[in-house]
């Protein structure tokens, strides 16, 4: 006989699991609609029950003393209010049992909750709850206070019973007076720390006295040095709509997948993404549990564009006529500049790629074969779709050592069948170990994307640098002034060139002219030569230097030198104005605690952009190497802060100094293991995918970003634009420096110290009747301060002539018999 099989009963759903799927639904949209709907209806009962008791509570006072399950029950039983018995009820409740007239505050937050969960965001739900709270109690206890003792003539208690025992209890406490000190204390203080205008007409009633630490009264005090104008104008719109990652989730059941040996695929997906590809940003996770009934939503948010306009001072006065004088604002010598509109750069739109759930199945496929081959579980995988690269987020078993994972990663990239390959074991801060995959179609992120974002336009950064998309396809931000410097490396054609260009653009497109400075040099004369259109409002050089971008390599030497000069000068005027870094000191001259008489002005950020490094250091060597050391060191608090590019990544060119003082590197795609060690100090560069994949280094963590592209034609137009409008007389200057060669003075020069390369020197000299110190660098190959210091020589010998600007010296001797005999006198 066989034995009746049993059927197993489905195991129980724990009580606190159906609170978390409850609050996990509340993501769908249809839940989401619904609720807000209900929330929306309530409010509006509310509301009525509310308005309608202000004139029949009076009628209906007497069947409040019955509690409300007998009121609601006994149909005999009827009241005036216009929602019926249990909005009469409620009233009662809520206003004479309650807070008084202060009630009222809680339909607001009602109204606006409903209104969020139907997608409508017109207040900030936090800061509504706030100022209804402060408002219900406040309230409530100001009538009780003020009507006290009329509470046993009305039916009403303007200030409920809250009210009424509150202000009761403080009378007694305090006494009449306390009571109404510590009712005004309260609104004065609320309405300072909420209004603005209310705390500075405050403010004006009171002397200023001028301390140490007068200027940190406001924190909005400090937005008087930004540009009163928007970030980005749009001519026929002020606002710009920008996706937000999508929230909700949709669980697509996928077909013939052993529910044991292999997880599903879970996809979460925005509105506009109806279909089955994935847009950037979006996370995919792959578990056990498949709800193949549950719907996505997105949730859109506007980004309005914020427009300062900046309010004179009136308890600022002058010396001379006791007139009222506002804050200085430096803008106003360019008060008709303009910041960059967005119109000038491109959308890129056509090169959006999008990845198919067919290609993320496969690859989930593959890398779960590929562990599984090498007898490695995995509980779930979760995949995170970005601009080019996707991460799968990998669980691994109990038991399951990283290493062995770690060691797989060119079996998984031989199964994968795709380059760039990076296994990140674990990723700090989830527990997880990330496999990054590069995407079948890249997406060209464009700079107009990254400018426009939420992220960048509100950041309160001083020196905001937007340089691309994260995996997650979040803007991703660096503030310069914290960074404080840049190293940025990369093989050539990698995208380095354009990744300057992205810094350039983003700090032109959030500073004014009188904020910020730019200090460039390029070697190769072609890079940042687009960039000398500008030169009357952004850029800084020597008083005797005719191109403002410096391509000459002396030119380069005495630039950095003469901006050693300047931060002394700046540490001088931070130790006068007794200020620790240029944020106070600024902020003190804008509040006119320091004179001008005694030389002290307006300081700008000075940023210092380097390109083509390596070219530098074989050529100049240590003369550009201490000074560039130097400034790392020290400059970061007086505001002048550097950005330096090469693309041979080797230990002769990125020294130890260089490394120990440029703490924020950016790597783009490099050759060997060997150069991504040398720039981030561990291995990675190496497998990215070139075309603007980078990774960048703020300390231990590396962040995997796609630079923001920006193309020459976009780099005009936004130069043009700034260039036809009106400019400073001239770029800023910096304080003068000569070098040793501007020195022609012969009887300054010891020939009893001369150089051991001075006989071999002389010779070649001769030899090409050609007296340059290039000549000396390149057959010596020495630095061209030695060099230099060999043609004085030379020159105190009698051998070649005088400087003579850009034109090679004279030699004065013929052949090498007279220089044999000139050489024997020494």
């Amino acid at each position: 006989m066989a034995k009746k099989k049993k059927t197993s009963k489905p195991p129980k759903v724990p009580f606190t699991q159906k609170i978390n799927r409850w609050i996990d639904g509340l993501k769908e949209f249809k839940l989401r609609f619904i609720s807000g709907i209900l929330t929306v209806g309530f409010a509006f009962y509310l509301l009525l029950a509310f308005f309608s008791f202000l004139f029949t509570g009076f009628a209906d006072k007497s069947k409040f003393d019955l509690n409300w399950w007998d009121l609601v029950r006994d149909s005999d039983i009827t009241v005036k209010n216009w929602t019926g018995k249990t909005g009469a009820y409620l009233a009662d409740s809520f206003i004479n049992q309650g807070v008084g007239i202060a009630a009222f505050a809680i339909v607001v937050i009602l109204f606006v909750l409903g209104f969020r969960l139907l997608g409508a965001r017109i207040l900030p739900f936090k800061k509504t709850f706030l100022h209804s709270f402060f408002i219900t109690i406040w309230l409530s206890v100001t009538m009780g206070f003020l009507f006290i003792s009329s509470t046993d003539d009305q039916f009403l208690l303007l200030g409920g019973t809250h009210g009424f025992f509150i202000s009761k209890w403080l009378q007694a406490a305090i006494g009449l007076v306390g009571t109404a000190i510590v009712i005004i204390t309260g609104l004065i203080i609320y309405l300072s720390v909420t209004f603005e205008r209310f705390y500075r007409l405050m403010k004006s009633g009171f002397p200023k006295k001028e301390t140490a630490t007068s200027e940190k009264d406001n924190a909005y005090q400090e937005s008087t040095t930004e540009v009163a104008a928007p970030l980005v104008s749009e001519p026929q719109n002020n606002s710009i709509e920008e996706k937000t990652e999508p929230e909700p989730e949709v669980i697509v059941s996928q077909p013939n997948i052993e529910p044991v040996s292999e997880p599903s695929l879970k996809i979460e997906e925005g509105q506009e993404k109806q279909e089955l590809s994935i847009s950037q940003g979006q996370e995919i996770e792959f578990s056990p549990q498949v709800d193949p009934n549950s719907e996505a939503a997105n949730d859109e948010f506007d980004l309005n564009l914020t427009i300062e306009k900046h309010h004179e001072d009136e308890d600022s006065f002058d010396d001379t006529n006791n007139e009222p004088l506002g804050d200085y604002d430096p803008t106003l010598d360019l008060s008709s500049y303009q910041l960059p509109t967005l119109e000038l750069l491109e959308d890129h739109q056509g090169g959006a790629g999008e990845v198919g759930e067919e290609e993320l199945i496969a690859n989930k496929n593959k890398i779960v074969k590929t562990l599984e081959d090498y007898k490695i579980q995995i509980k779930n995988i979760k995949a995170t779709v970005g601009p080019t690269i996707t991460l799968y987020e990998i669980v691994p078993a109990p038991g399951v050592r990283i290493s062995k994972i770690k060691n797989l990663e060119d079996d998984i990239a031989l199964s994968l069948a795709a380059l760039g390959i990076r296994i990140i074991a674990p990723i700090p801060g989830r527990g997880t170990i990330g496999i990054e995959v590069p995407n079948s179609e890249a997406e060209i992120v464009s700079m107009r994307s990254i400018i426009s974002a939420k992220k960048f336009q509100h950041t309160k950064y001083e020196l905001p640098i937007a340089l691309g998309k994260t995996i997650s396809n979040e803007t991703f931000v660096v503030d310069l002034a914290k960074a404080p410097h840049m190293l940025v490396a990369g093989a050539t054609g990698q995208g380095k060139s354009v990744g300057l260009n992205a810094i350039i653009t983003s700090l032109l497109y959030k500073k004014h002219p009188s904020q910020l400075k730019f200090v460039m040099v390029d070697p190769k004369k072609v890079e940042l030569n687009i960039y000398s259109k500008i030169e009357r409002h952004f850029l800084a050089k020597m008083g005797d230097d005719d191109d403002a971008i410096i391509t000459d390599v002396q030119k380069v030497v005495n630039t950095l030198n003469s901006l050693t000069i300047e931060m002394d000068d700046r540490y001088e005027l931070l130790k006068s104005a007794h200020a620790r870094n240029i944020k106070e000191y600024n902020h003190k001259f804008v509040k006119r605690q320091l004179n001008p008489e005694k030389g002290h002005r307006f300081l700008p950020y000075i940023v210092v952009i380097i390109d083509e490094f390596a070219d530098l250091i074989m050529t100049a060597g240590k003369e550009v190497e201490m000074p560039i050391a130097r400034i790392a060191q020290l400059a970061r608090a007086v505001g002048i802060h550097m950005i330096i590019a090469t693309q041979r990544p080797s230990t002769n060119i990125i020294t130890g100094v260089i490394k120990a003082n440029f703490p924020t590197r950016v790597a783009f795609k490099v050759a060997s293991m060997i150069d991504s060690r040398t720039i981030l100090d561990s291995p990675g560069a190496n497998q990215l995918i070139g075309r603007g994949d980078m990774l960048i280094s703020q300390g231990s963590d590396l962040v995997r970003v796609q630079c923001a592209f920006v193309d020459t034609p976009e780099v005009e137009k936004v130069t043009d634009f700034i260039g036809q409008q009106k400019g400073y007389t001239s770029a800023f200057m910096l304080p003068d420096y000569h070098g040793t060669e501007s020195s022609n003075e012969a009887g300054e020069v010891d020939l009893t110290k001369r150089d051991q390369m001075f006989d071999d020197a002389a010779r070649v000299v001769v030899a090409n009747q050609s007296g340059s110190t290039s000549l000396i660098q390149r057959r010596f190959s020495i630095g061209y301060n030695r060099a230099g210091r060999i043609i004085d020589q030379l020159e105190a010998a009698g051998i070649v002539g005088p400087f003579e600007g850009s034109k090679a010296r004279q030699v004065l001797v013929p052949d090498e018999v007279e220089l044999e005999r000139v050489l024997s006198q020494f």
